[in-house]
């Protein structure tokens, strides 16, 4: 017999999953300030990098919170 998890179960590791996402989008925008920081490369580089890491991280914070609500 399958067992099946409740729907707190399944969020709890929804949780971790995004959780390892959202740090992936913090490590993309800590590349990206240090690049305008060092300025070894252009200015508007390490700013696209950095806006990058923003959309990474807001995505799937929005995902988080859209998927929370659905379980109110």
């Amino acid at each position: 017999m399958k067992k099946h998890m409740s729907k707190e179960q399944e969020f709890d590791i929804m949780k971790l999953v995004l959780d390892k996402f959202l740090w992936i989008g913090v490590i993309i925008m800590g590349f990206g300030f240090y690049k305008i920081i060092t300025l070894s490369q252009d200015f508007w580089y390490g700013f696209s990098v950095l806006i990058a890491g923003a959309v990474v991280m807001f995505l799937f914070t929005w995902l988080l919170v859209k998927e929370y609500h659905f379980m109110k």
